[in-house]
């Protein structure tokens, strides 16, 4: 069968979260979408053209959405020579990851906007979806024909920009600066069709949400145009975090970088949704993948640095349903919000006829068992199925 040909795959005996509980399904896919749902599809097979696997009963869900990724390399606080290496198809595809926002961070020079927009190319042609983020940590935010709007209309994938708040590597922008900003973004978004998104890289500053609930009080821009991340970092931003959701607005969690970092964020993330009332609906959990972790003392001097790993994200899943947390609720941080937040309801995060064919397979531990990414086998049973081309 050429590649140019319609590749048809019949899954069979699912226990299918939506991320809602669905029951046992199998499922058509047809190409890249996936074409019907039934608790029996017959007629398929055994024909030369369709493809069958049964899962037994492992469950399957929605591939995860990263919404926040440093594709090209994050780092650079140690000097040239702490750079992050770039991103590769094969981690994300062992990790569950079918889609992901690429942006930059503190680094806006050598890691330039026009490199994420080509590495973003990149891992679409190898079979992911992404979409990236015009500026980095600076404001006025560097981009690539000179104006936000113009690199939302005129570049695909742009669908929002990045700035960092409250922070001693940010330019400290303060309310009248994002009004300005989120204005800009959200009108591009309008005309282009596209989210309009502010990603806000949230620092330990004394600022903290100040800017943000400064340009709730002052404009009109909707409250899901702002997505402040890293809320996790303390509980300072926690406590501005769970406010901000309080009206009306939307938060992104950062998974934890190493183990007890990990830990300690499931604890706060499971105290956040079920004891603070915080709803999934409103909250993401990215990875900052291949985004540098640096360590500053208290004279303000970078002394150690690593960076993240997507392996966070489904370790924290895992870690939320362990705590007691129903897994079609825990699945919503990395499915239903951030489709939403990507205005992608109905294409990306769910499992439901006509939507992309991304789906993960996890076994009876929840352990990533296989992926589907737009209708083609990534990962079979451990396997890796797809890579880069220079992996």
């Amino acid at each position: 069968m050429s590649e140019k040909e319609v590749m048809i795959k019949l899954l069979k005996n699912a226990n299918v979260y939506a991320p809602a509980f669905l029951g046992r399904k199998d499922i058509l896919i047809v190409g890249e979408k996936i074409c019907r749902i039934d608790e029996r599809i017959e007629g398929y097979e055994g024909l030369p053209d369709v493809e069958t696997f049964d899962l037994e009963g492992r469950v399957l869900v929605p591939g995860y959405i990263d919404m926040h990724v440093h594709i090209t390399g994050g780092g650079g606080e140690q000097g040239p020579a702490s750079r992050v290496p770039e991103s590769q198809l094969s981690i994300f595809v062992k990790n569950g990851i079918t889609t992901v926002v690429g942006l930059l961070g503190t680094d806006g020079i050598t890691r330039s906007v026009e490199n994420l927009v080509a590495k973003a190319r990149a891992l679409t042609e190898e079979g992911m979806t992404v979409y990236t983020l015009t500026g980095s940590y600076g404001y006025p935010p560097t981009t690539i024909t000179g104006s936000v709007e113009k690199d939302l209309m005129m570049i695909p994938p742009m669908i929002g920009v990045k700035v960092a708040v409250s922070d001693h590597r940010s330019s400290n922008p303060d309310g009248e600066d994002l009004i300005a900003l989120a204005t800009a973004a959200r009108r591009a978004g309008l005309l282009s069709n596209t989210p309009g998104l502010v990603t806000m890289h949230m620092g330990s500053g004394k600022g903290r949400m100040d800017p943000i609930f400064y340009v709730l009080d002052h404009a009109d821009v909707p409250a899901k145009n702002l997505l402040p991340t890293h809320v996790l970092r303390s509980s300072e931003l926690i406590e501005d975090g769970a406010r901000l959701v309080r009206r009306g607005g939307y938060i992104d969690c950062t998974a934890g970088s190493d183990e007890a970092e990990l830990k300690h964020h499931v604890k706060c993330l499971y105290r956040l949704l079920r004891e603070d009332g915080v709803s999934a609906d409103h909250v993401t959990l990215s990875s900052d993948a291949f985004g540098s972790q640096p360590r500053f003392d208290e004279k303000g001097q970078c002394v150690g640095l690593t960076y993240a790993s997507p392996n966070s994200l489904h370790r924290t899943i895992k870690g939320l349903v362990q705590s007691g947390m129903p897994l079609e609720e825990a699945l919503k941080l990395l499915t239903s919000t951030p489709a939403f937040l990507l205005a992608q309801e109905g294409r990306k995060g769910c499992v439901q006829a006509g939507a992309d064919a991304d789906l993960l397979v996890l076994d009876a531990d929840l352990e990533i068992d296989s992926l589907f990414m737009r209708g083609k086998t990534a990962l079979w049973q451990g396997e890796l199925r797809m890579k880069g081309r220079f992996e």
